[in-house]
């Protein structure tokens, strides 16, 4: 039997409203929710919360009503972003083709950060005040753990290839995207084929020893400024 993350982010407090609020109150949470959207997608999680007030045509003690802080309502923003990384994993775990499962993955991944600036940072966020999203995010990457195991289990993963190295994707790929999304994309599938091909048990070169990396890592990695 494949092995399967447990998830339901579609239940995460990070994502939903509070009950029994006014429509009028479901309304600007909406509306406050898809302008953080727009923007991080646009320009990255910097964006300060007072240009997202301003987009959402709220004020600023609405938005603050809503999310008190500036990480809730990234958290909340990117919740089905992340419900989408989680079953992106599943799916792949559950693929009976261990190298077509894992190449999948970090496909699908890949174009995650290419389509959307404010992922890299969204997904590896600490968020103190949504423990659910750092639940879901530590099962994302056990899963991606798995994947990497299966795949050299079965000959079709070079064996000195290490966990640490889809960091140093993700580092690189997060490195690549441009203000053109054509562009980034472009980008992000050139690098990403080349990785594949690295990958491949096609040449028994001993790689340098891995880099000491975590998904997280790439969180702390330089981002754009202005």
């Amino acid at each position: 039997m494949p092995d399967r993350l447990s998830r339901n982010p579609s239940t995460s407090p990070a994502g939903t409203p509070a009950p029994g609020q006014r429509a009028d109150a479901r309304n600007n949470r909406a509306r406050l929710l898809q302008a953080a959207r727009d923007a991080y997608a646009l320009d990255g999680t910097d964006v300060p919360s007072s240009a997202i007030a301003r987009r959402a045509g709220v004020g600023a003690a609405t938005l603050y009503r809503h999310f008190p802080t500036r990480d809730s309502l990234i958290a909340a923003a990117f919740s089905e972003q992340l419900g989408q990384c989680i079953a992106t994993v599943d799916e792949a775990l559950e693929d009976d083709d261990p190298w077509r499962g894992l190449r999948t993955a970090l496909t699908k991944v890949c174009r995650m950060q290419a389509e959307d600036r404010g992922f890299s940072a969204a997904f590896l966020a600490e968020f103190p005040d949504a423990p659910d999203v750092r639940r879901e995010r530590t099962r994302a990457e056990s899963g991606l753990a798995r994947l990497v195991q299966r795949a050299k289990e079965t000959g079709q993963l070079r064996k000195d290839f290490d966990t640490s190295d889809v960091t140093l994707l993700l580092l690189a790929n997060n490195g690549v995207l441009r203000d053109s999304p054509a562009a980034s994309m472009a980008a992000s599938r050139r690098l990403l084929a080349y990785f594949l091909q690295s990958c491949r048990p096609t040449d028994d070169t001993p790689l340098p020893e891995p880099a000491p990396l975590r998904l997280d890592d790439l969180y702390r990695a330089p981002r754009r400024t202005g």
